[in-house]
C-alpha cells in the first residue's frame, strides 16, 4: 500500500507515468508481457525439438532448448473446440455451443487482461462469429484477423480484417506476413507498457500452397483451387510459420523486452490428412477431427529467459483450460469471478518446480453441439472413453486394441477404477441451455432436408 501512495505522488509530481506504476518500476513488480501463439492443423510430431524428422524448425527447436518443453500437452480434435476452451478457460462440456462460434457470455483472458490495464492485441484466424464488435467484446483493444467478417483467401493475397476495416490485399502479400507484421507493430507501439498477444496462427492450415520461400512462389496468385492443396508443400509451410514465430522473438530481442516477456507456443489440434510425418522411423498419420492421440496431443513450447530455465522437458498433463489460470498466475491477476475456470496452473512447472501436476485430463468433443459427445480421461499412457473401452495408448496410438477387462494387469485395473471416478464428475456437466443450441441447429437441417425432399417428388 505504501509503494501504490508513493507511487501516485510521483504520478501527480510528474517523475513517473501511470503506465510505469502498472509495469512496477522495481523489479519484484514488473509484469510480464505475455505471447501465445497456436498453430493451426500442427501436431506434435511437427516439431524437431519433440523428435519429429520431417520438417525444419529452428526457431522452435532454440527456444525448446533455452527454455521448457511439454511432452503431454493435449487440445480438442478440431479448431473452434480448441480456441473457445483456450479462451474461456472452461471445459467444452460447460459452455460449446456450435462450430464458428464463441458465445458472448462468455469472459475471455484478453477480457481480464485488459481490464487490469494491459494492452491486448489478436491476429491471425478468427473464426467466432462476423459481428464487427465481437473482438472488442471479448477484450481485444486491436486486431488483424482473416476468417472475420468474409472467409476471403488466407495465404497470397489475401482478405484481412484489420479494426474494423475489411482489406484486400493484392500486391502478392502472404497472409501470415500480414499479420505477423501488425503484432510486430503493435509491441514496438506499446513496448513501455504490459501487453498481451494472442497470434491463433493461419499456418499450417490446408490448403498446402507455395509461401514465398518457396521455389515456386507467385505472388499474383489468387489461393489455391482445391481444398487441400498439395501436400508437398506441408514442410514449406511448417518452416514458414516456424519463421513467423522468429520474427516476433526477434522483434521482442530488438525492443529490450526478450526478458519479461512470456511466450508460449501450442498447436489448436492434430495435423490433417493427409499429411504423414516421420519420428525417426515411426511413421504418424495426421489424425486432425479424431479423438485419438494423432488428433489430440500437440505441441506445447514456452520460453521467459529471466523465469524458466534452459532446457527443462516436462512430462506433467496440460490440457487448455490449463493456459487461463497460468497466465493470470503469471501477471499476478485475479481470474474472472464468479465464473468457476477448469483449469490449472502450470507456472510453477514453468519455474521448474513440482507444482501441482494433474493426474488426469478431461476431453468432451461435440463438433456441432448437441446434447452428446464423445468423452474421454486419461493419463500419460492410459485413456478411458465414456463407453468405457480402455487403452494404452503408448503401445496403441492410433487405438485399435481396447484392453479387455478380464486381462488387465492390477496397476491396469487400478488406474482404469481412478479415471472412471474422474470421468464420473462430468455425468450431467452439460448445461440443457447450451446443449440445446447444437440441438436446435439438428433439428433446423432435419427439417430443410426433409423439406428438399419434399419438393423433388
Amino acid at each position: 500500500m505504501i509503494k501504490i501512495l508513493f507511487g501516485l505522488m510521483l504520478i501527480f509530481a510528474g517523475f513517473l507515468s501511470p503506465e510505469s506504476l502498472l509495469r512496477g518500476d522495481d523489479k519484484e513488480n514488473v509484469r510480464p508481457n505475455i505471447v501465445l501463439i497456436m498453430a493451426d492443423d500442427l501436431g506434435f510430431e511437427c516439431i524437431g525439438a519433440n523428435g519429429g524428422t520431417s520438417y525444419r524448425t529452428p526457431v522452435l527447436d532454440e527456444l525448446a532448448k533455452t527454455g521448457v518443453r511439454f511432452n503431454h500437452c493435449y487440445a480438442q480434435p478440431i479448431c473452434t473446440p480448441s480456441r473457445v476452451k483456450l479462451m474461456t478457460g472452461i471445459h467444452n462440456v460447460r459452455n460449446y455451443e456450435k462450430f464458428g462460434h464463441l458465445p458472448t457470455n462468455q469472459t475471455t483472458f484478453a477480457n481480464v487482461f485488459q481490464k487490469a490495464g494491459y494492452k491486448t492485441c489478436i491476429v491471425g484466424k478468427w473464426q467466432l462469429g462476423t459481428e464487427t464488435h465481437l473482438p472488442q467484446h471479448f477484450g481485444f483493444d486491436e486486431h488483424c484477423l482473416w476468417h472475420f467478417s468474409k472467409r476471403a483467401e488466407r495465404y497470397p493475397n489475401p482478405g484481412i480484417d484489420i479494426n474494423g476495416k475489411y482489406t484486400q490485399f493484392s500486391n502478392g502479400e502472404y497472409g501470415p506476413d500480414v499479420v505477423s507484421n501488425y503484432a510486430c507493430q503493435f509491441m514496438e507501439k506499446n513496448q513501455d507498457k504490459p501487453f498481451l498477444i494472442y497470434y491463433p496462427m493461419i499456418l499450417t492450415h490446408c490448403p498446402s500452397c507455395p509461401t514465398p520461400d518457396s521455389v515456386d512462389w507467385d505472388p499474383t496468385n489468387k489461393g489455391s483451387k482445391t481444398y487441400k492443396g498439395d501436400p508437398k508443400y506441408f514442410g514449406d509451410m511448417v518452416t514458414y510459420m516456424d519463421k513467423m514465430i522468429g520474427k516476433l522473438t526477434n522483434k521482442l530481442d530488438e525492443l529490450g523486452i526478450r526478458e519479461n516477456t512470456l511466450v508460449m507456443f501450442i498447436g489448436d489440434n492434430g495435423t490433417d490428412t493427409p499429411i504423414v510425418s516421420m519420428m525417426g522411423d515411426k511413421k504418424v498419420i495426421g489424425a486432425k477431427g479424431k479423438m485419438i492421440d494423432a488428433g489430440t496431443r500437440v505441441p506445447f513450447i514456452a520460453s521467459w529467459p529471466t523465469t524458466i530455465a534452459a532446457g527443462h522437458v516436462s512430462d506433467d498433463l496440460v490440457t487448455f483450460t490449463d493456459f487461463f489460470q497460468t497466465m493470470c498466475d503469471a501477471a499476478a491477476l485475479e481470474p474472472p469471478s464468479p465464473t468457476k475456470l477448469d483449469g490449472r496452473s502450470f507456472l510453477p512447472q514453468l519455474k521448474g518446480e513440482t507444482g501441482n501436476p494433474r493426474e488426469w485430463i478431461y476431453c468432451f468433443y461435440a463438433r456441432n453441439g448437441g446434447i452428446k459427445g464423445q468423452e474421454f480421461v486419461r493419463n500419460q499412457r492410459y485413456k478411458l472413453y465414456r463407453d468405457g473401452k480402455f487403452f494404452d495408448v503408448v503401445t496403441d496410438d492410433r487405438e485399435k486394441n481396447p484392453l479387455k477387462t478380464d486381462s488387465l494387469t492390477g496397476q491396469q485395473r487400478e488406474i482404469r477404477a481412478k479415471l472412471a471416478s474422474a470421468l464420473r464428475q462430468f455425468n450431467d456437466a452439460r448445461p440443457a441451455e447450451v446443449a440445446e443450441v447444437g440441438e436446435a441447429l439438428k433439428r433446423k437441417k432435419q427439417q430443410n432436408k426433409e423439406s428438399k425432399a419434399g419438393d423433388k417428388k
